[in-house]
């Protein structure tokens, strides 16, 4: 982009459409232009920020005209933390984009005959809907232009969420509406303490600060797991940090520790200690039982969870008599939930930790009809493995963002089985897979599922059926 187009203001300018990653759409002299935090049906004026031959990126600096879609943000951190980017456009609307966004992939990515897809099917909670989040220690705290601009000293440690784009600069959340129970009241009496006792907050830039992380998972079992991750060992500080946790909050189910002196946040490697209570929760499904461990992958939204795997147990069709093959098989869930209406289900996962899991819940439930297996996707499923196993009759598939691996993909179109159940969380990818699988395979039904109000995000459940 030209330098005089950068900075350029836009005035006028009519919001037509939300596109991908929940950008909105206009046009400006025959060029796109994407802009952030407005609806469809605004009226406003843009500054450019960055641009291409054939597109424009801006923001919007005022609002002539509001939409009659827009409703009032509830959060007072929205537009800031980068969490709940469509606060401002009402439910209905944003179940519609999302459908429309599958439909739009399917056609474009996929070039396969689509049939009608189905209405989204809503989660009944728009807030408060995690199971978890993760909260970050900062002695780097962002500052609103208007408290820049007021000359004042401000506190600068924070605990809360990374603003977009800098992982050094974390805006302090006072109150957070994806996660209920006591997930507030945990974070904020944690951070008071630290404050009015001298408890340092991490620097990301020196790696230096006792206090680095704080997770919080819980389940609707009313159960909850409270995790703080510091960046120093430091006993005595450790110690008066986690009997305050036990003491202020003795309803907590497992309180747990880890001390991560690496350069990074992530504990997959680390030894986690139990402080008070058990080292997992508990959820439950339709009678069973799924324990979820601090490293445990449990999807995000239990309830809308569940609407998704019944999609899916639907789609599967099973009678009993089935072998069920569960690709990605994470901690066993979905392979767990339809296990009483299979033969057999065979699990496959990358991580060990998962497969680990996966069993133990199996066991917790009686299951014994389930079988699980770690190793990498792509050198895991081959002909030794389907030698040594009976074949499929029904494939589950939950893949990671960036879809299946192509060696997986030419495995499913060699061992045609009769239906293939497409999970997932990214229809781009699911579409380009779903076209690879065409060769041999047609698509019957599509089915969205919202598991994140107030974003863009989809998921997509595809029911695929062998050609005959």
């Amino acid at each position: 982009m030209s330098r005089k187009m950068k900075n350029k203001v836009i005035e006028n300018l009519t919001i037509e459409r939300i596109a991908t990653e929940g950008k909105s759409v206009a046009h400006h002299e025959g060029k796109v232009v994407f802009v952030q935090n407005v609806a469809p049906g605004d009226v406003v004026d843009v500054r450019i920020t960055r641009g291409k031959s054939t597109f424009m990126e801006g923001e919007a600096i005022k609002i002539h005209q509001y939409s009659p879609d827009r409703v009032e943000p509830f959060c007072s951190h929205f537009g800031v933390c980068g969490g709940c980017k469509w606060q401002h456009i009402n439910y209905e609307l944003q179940m519609s984009y999302k459908r429309q966004q599958v439909i739009d992939q399917f056609q474009r990515i996929g070039k396969l005959p689509v049939p009608e897809v189905q209405p989204i099917i809503g989660s009944a909670n728009t807030q408060y809907y995690r199971n978890k989040l993760d909260f970050t220690f900062s002695n780097n705290r962002w500052l609103t232009r208007e408290e820049i601009d007021s000359g004042k000293e401000f506190e600068r440690n924070a605990l809360g969420f990374h603003i977009p784009k800098r992982f050094d600069k974390i805006v302090d959340v006072e109150h957070c509406y994806l996660q209920g129970n006591l997930s507030n009241e945990v974070r904020n009496a944690l951070r008071d303490f630290a404050l009015e006792n001298g408890i340092s907050f991490f620097d990301m830039i020196q790696q230096k600060g006792l206090l680095r992380n704080l997770i919080i998972r819980t389940s609707t079992t009313g159960e909850i797991m409270v995790i703080v991750q510091f960046g120093e060992d430091q006993p005595e500080n450790i110690q008066k940090v986690m009997e305050f946790l036990s003491g202020r909050f003795p309803e907590l189910t497992s309180l747990l520790y880890i001390i991560n002196l690496k350069k990074n946040e992530t504990f997959h490697d680390q030894d986690i200690h139990t402080f008070m209570g058990r080292d997992y929760i508990v959820e439950e499904m339709e009678g069973l039982e799924f324990r979820i461990g601090p490293k445990s992958f449990y999807q995000t939204n239990s309830l809308q969870a569940y609407e998704l795997y019944k999609v899916a147990r639907e789609f599967a069709g099973l009678t009993g008599e089935e072998v069920v093959y569960d690709l990605y098989t994470g901690t066993g869930t979905i392979a767990n939930f339809v296990a009483k209406n299979a033969k057999q289900v065979i699990g496959i996962e990358y991580v060990e930790a998962a497969i680990e899991d996966a069993k133990v819940n199996a066991k917790v439930n009686g299951l014994e009809n389930t079988l699980f297996y770690a190793g990498d996707m792509k050198d895991m499923l081959n002909d030794e493995f389907i030698a040594s196993h009976a074949a499929p009759d029904v494939i589950i598939t939950d893949p990671p963002r960036a879809g299946m691996h192509e060696d997986v993909v030419n495995m499913l179109l060699k061992l045609e089985a009769p239906k293939i159940v497409y999970v997932s969380c990214n229809p781009a990818t699911q579409a380009r897979d779903v076209a690879l699988l065409g060769e041999k395979y047609k698509l019957d039904i599509v089915q969205p599922v919202d598991m994140f109000p107030q974003t863009y995000h989809v998921e997509n459940v595809v029911l695929l059926t062998l050609n005959k």
